[in-house]
């Protein structure tokens, strides 16, 4: 199993840093690491492989099934009686998600490990920084092949809506968008990505404009900013298009967005720095005298998040690997008149990157 494998790719991090056993609470990561759907969920993962994973008797039956190669421990008090576990097995350090436990969380782990030692040498607790988040910042083929469908059902989904005339003038913001959402569900969406972006008009040069009851007209942008979940990984992908007939400003902003957007596809490429990719999109878009417009990043990581490691700007840091899920997407956002964004989800290879958002980025207009 993919899960096993990266357990396995943790458990070397572990032993790496000296740790005896890491307890993973973080939901998403214990998926990523086991497989498990559930609302409560946490591993605990030893160094000599003899793992444990927890839940509450609501998930008795879909943790045999979703993770059948992990002893179960069944307790409400999940966490408790993991770490409690991880005393008895005699663990001396003890890795945590220190992003993911508030102060009192802290405290409690603490009282827990205490109590469970009953007196004897209470296990060091050491943070494993984002550890699991790196691993999943390189996806797998099980997780590039979900990304792929995922990116299929929003591009069938926008052809499918174009070709139906629902993009036209009349329509409100919010319409259309339900209906996006509607069409992705449809398609075999779990969920959409995140709150789907339609913005018209003015509402165009807001990068992210929440959906209301503004009215498509003819001569405006219009800018779509979706995605689709499948298997629990997500799709990201913009498009702006013009409605009835666009104007010489609009051919001209549209084209220097698309040029920035090509740069900055060309520049993903194993080892590349993540502040150098923006800077080729950025320079672009600089050099025309839109500095100031384009108010982002350029990119980031998708996944089992919308937003995950790397993150492409100019206060990222690293550099690109190969199996690396990311977006490409400039903007050029002209306040009181109008925006451009065009984005895509690509992944990283030794070759050329792989596009997984196959909608046209030529100007459309409807």
């Amino acid at each position: 199993m993919r899960t096993a494998e990266r357990r396995e790719r943790l458990r070397a991090t572990a032993a790496e840093r000296g740790l005896d056993a890491v307890l993973v609470t973080n939901l998403l990561n214990v998926r990523y690491l086991t497989g498990f759907t559930g609302s409560n969920g946490a591993l605990l993962l030893r160094t000599d492989g003899s793992d444990l994973f927890g839940t509450d008797g609501r998930y008795t039956t879909q943790a045999a099934t979703q993770v059948p190669d992990v002893e179960l421990l069944v307790d409400r008090a999940t966490v408790a009686a993991l770490a409690s576990e991880a005393v008895r097995a005699g663990a001396g350090r003890l890795g945590y998600e220190s992003h993911e436990v508030t102060v009192d969380g802290l405290a409690q782990l603490e009282r827990v490990l205490a109590d469970a030692a009953a007196g004897g040498t209470v296990p060091e607790l050491t943070s494993i920084h984002r550890a699991v988040e790196a691993l999943r910042a390189v996806k797998d083929d099980d997780e590039v092949d979900a990304l792929r469908r995922a990116c299929a059902v929003a591009d069938q989904a926008l052809a499918e809506l174009a070709a139906e005339g629902a993009l036209r003038h009349g329509r409100t913001e919010l319409e259309v968008g339900r209906e996006l959402d509607a069409r992705m569900l449809a398609l075999g969406a779990e969920a959409p990505s995140f709150e789907t972006i339609v913005a018209t008009g003015a509402n165009s040069a807001i990068p992210h404009h929440r959906p209301d009851r503004t009215v498509l007209a003819g001569g405006d942008f219009l800018k779509l900013d979706f995605g689709a979940t499948v298997d629990g990984y997500h799709s990201d992908m913009t498009r702006t298009l013009v409605l009835g007939h666009a104007a010489d400003w609009q051919h001209e902003v549209y084209a220097l967005v698309a040029e920035a957007q090509a740069a900055g596809r060309a520049a993903l490429a194993v080892g590349a720095d993540v502040v150098a990719v923006d800077t080729a999109s950025r320079d672009v878009i600089a050099a025309a005298g839109h500095a100031e417009h384009f108010t982002h990043g350029l990119g980031h990581g998708v996944g089992l998040e919308i937003h995950e490691a790397p993150g492409i700007g100019p206060l990222g840091a690293g550099s690109l690997a190969a199996g690396m899920a990311v977006t490409v997407e400039p903007g050029v956002y002209l306040p009181g008149h109008g925006g451009v964004r065009i984005e895509d989800t690509l992944v990283v290879t030794a070759d050329a990157p792989e596009l997984l958002t196959l909608t046209s980025k030529e100007l459309l207009v409807l």
